[in-house]
């Protein structure tokens, strides 16, 4: 059981480019396991956390709706965005900068293998990193990711989440809103969630810009110490 994460950042990355890094990554991971099963060859899996900032973007999940996105292909090029269809749950979501994208490729047979604690885990992780900024952020049920003042008129997302897995092993993961233009959201129905705000932390603050560096330490610490992990 191998409990050591690789840690990369890759600071401003295409997302088609990091997309393909992911898909190589968590490949490298199901043939290991692959090997082990048909040749009892023991060997130890291993586990990574990205962070990626993309240029605009917008992704659909899988099981999401293409009419959540309200650009036509000509209106995403003069957003300077660009749109993919990808294999990860969930629906439309927006990435660009100011934004901290994380993507654990974990196997989880090194940890716990539970989808549902995994997701939670990774909600638990943004919850407790914005509690240093005194923000009170939770959960919205039956709706993955983190929001501030759920259940009232005044809901909003501060960080979207969704995962892919096969045999245990993650990829994608979160994208958590530090000092991100909110005016791209306003060109999608967010996780194809209608009548719902999404927010930035910058915005919740009330400051011009927060150190992204500092919010990614404390973003590693908390996962760290959830996941029982060491990084390396």
């Amino acid at each position: 059981m191998n409990k050591q994460i690789k840690v990369e950042d890759l600071g401003t990355k295409d997302f088609k480019k990091t997309w393909d890094y992911q898909e190589e990554l968590f490949k490298g991971i199901l043939d290991t396991k692959i090997k082990n099963r048909r040749e009892d060859a023991g060997l130890e899996t291993d586990n990574y956390f990205l962070f990626v900032e993309h240029p605009h973007v917008y992704t659909l999940g899988k099981s999401g709706d293409v009419s959540n996105l309200l650009l036509s292909e000509s209106q995403l090029t003069q957003k300077g965005a660009t749109f993919y269809k990808i294999n990860r749950g969930g629906d439309i979501t927006y990435h660009g900068p100011g934004q901290i994208v994380g993507y654990p490729i974990l196997d989880l047979d090194n940890f716990f293998t539970d989808i549902h604690k995994y997701l939670r885990f990774l909600e638990e992780v943004i919850i407790l990193t914005l509690a240093e900024y005194g923000l009170k952020t939770e959960r919205s049920p039956g709706e993955t990711g983190v929001w501030l003042d759920v259940g009232t008129p005044f809901a909003r997302k501060i960080c979207a989440m969704g995962v892919r897995a096969s045999r245990w092993v993650t990829m994608h993961g979160f994208a958590l809103n530090v000092n991100a233009n909110l005016g791209y959201f306003d060109n999608i129905i967010p996780c194809g969630i209608r009548g719902k705000a999404v927010t930035s932390l910058h915005v919740e603050l009330g400051v011009e810009t927060i150190d992204e560096q500092e919010v990614k330490t404390k973003l590693l610490k908390h996962f760290k110490s959830l996941f029982e992990a060491e990084f390396i």
